[in-house]
């Protein structure tokens, strides 16, 4: 399955993306795509309620709006310097341990939300990410069963502020939450279509050129030993976003580092997972 949200942000409704690629008003299931709905074996009661209902499912509206295909997450969790080309361009030591650092869950937009560059930001950049989101509660998991806990996969850009980041003192998470930095989506695809999630290509574009270009076989730490990690730290809640990490091609590893602008273009997608498409605009409440 093909799971979207739709509407006004804040408001949005619950659907689904068809065989057709259309999109489908699942409002009358009565039940958002959030915890509650993955703590209780969501995904299986939305599938078999889709065989006796989609016929009479309605196409929503023309122009809607995209919000995050899962309600606000409990966490997002982040997996710094995860490709091996990338840590390279960032002077940075192929890590040994997964480096874990968090987005605040208030930074969670729809796929095609602006990028709203902060108040004083002078290094706003992007990161796209194989996005995983877990399925039922997880802790102290081994990787021999870690894939059970998967519900599905998105697009994620990891938009980073690399000043606040890295020269403001502290933890990476200053640069990783401000509003807008966590766009998520157009859809999560459910586990069982993705055949490999360690074999996607992921993309991204500024302005129309091509900056990354890679694919999760690259990945320093996969899935099943992500998932053994951090749950040996956290408990992992359903609903619960895992952002695996980017590859080469960011603006802080460009000659000479390039950063987001107002009225700049990004445009992004993993193989099977969709496309979604941003534009910076700097914060109106700035």
């Amino acid at each position: 399955m093909r799971l979207i949200r739709f509407g006004e942000a804040g408001k949005e409704q619950p659907g689904i993306e068809n065989e057709n690629g259309k999109y489908l008003d699942c409002s009358p299931f009565q039940e958002d795509w959030n915890e509650d709905f993955f703590t209780n074996n969501g995904l299986a009661r939305l599938e078999e309620w889709l065989g006796a209902n989609q016929k009479n499912l309605h196409e929503i509206p023309a122009g809607s709006r995209l919000g995050s295909p899962i309600a606000r997450p409990s966490k997002i969790i982040c997996i710094g310097l995860n490709y091996r080309k990338h840590a390279i361009e960032s002077g940075m030591p192929v890590p040994e341990v997964p480096i874990i650092f968090m987005k605040a869950t208030s930074s969670l937009c729809g796929p095609f939300d602006p990028i709203l560059i902060p108040k004083n930001s002078v290094k706003t950049d992007w990161e796209v990410e194989l996005a995983v989101v877990i399925g039922k509660r997880a802790k102290y998991v081994s990787k021999e069963n870690a894939m059970d806990y998967v519900a599905g996969y998105c697009v994620h850009n990891d938009v980073s502020e690399r000043d606040f980041q890295l020269h403001h003192g502290g933890q990476w998470v200053k640069g990783k939450s401000a509003d807008n930095f966590a766009p998520l989506g157009p859809v999560l695809v459910t586990k069982t279509e993705i055949k490999n999630p360690h074999n996607l290509r992921l993309w991204l574009k500024l302005n129309g050129k091509m900056l990354q270009d890679s694919n999760t076989s690259d990945l320093v730490f996969d899935i099943p030993t992500l998932i053994e990690h951090l749950s040996q730290y956290m408990t992992l809640l359903p609903g619960d976003v895992i952002s695996t990490g980017t590859p080469a091609g960011v603006g802080l590893g460009l000659t000479p580092p390039t950063y987001l602008k107002d009225g700049d273009v990004v445009e992004l997608g993993i193989e099977g997972l969709g496309e979604a498409k941003q534009t910076a605009i700097n914060d109106p409440e700035a």
